[in-house]
């Protein structure tokens, strides 16, 4: 009996234990999703031709402050 309840309880912490990863991997799809956009969208400010008079280049510095600030906010919740 006694190693009965051992095996059920083992079984029940396995299965809690991989469920909240599965949470856990998923619990920011929003923030993700915008990491992802705007990476491709700094890929095409790179891509762009250059004569913009400067705001193609300070459009892909804004873009990867807000990758940073992305990151950082996922970085944040998923230690809280």
């Amino acid at each position: 009996m006694r190693h009965t309840l051992v095996a059920v309880t083992t079984a029940v912490a396995f299965f809690l234990g991989c469920a909240a990863n599965q949470a856990y991997a998923e619990r920011q799809p929003r923030m993700r999703d915008a990491l992802v956009h705007l990476e491709k969208a700094l890929a095409e400010l790179k891509s762009a031709r250059a004569d913009k008079g400067g705001h193609r280049v300070k459009a892909i510095g804004l873009t990867e402050q807000a990758i940073g600030a992305v990151r950082d906010g996922i970085q944040f919740d998923n230690q809280h």
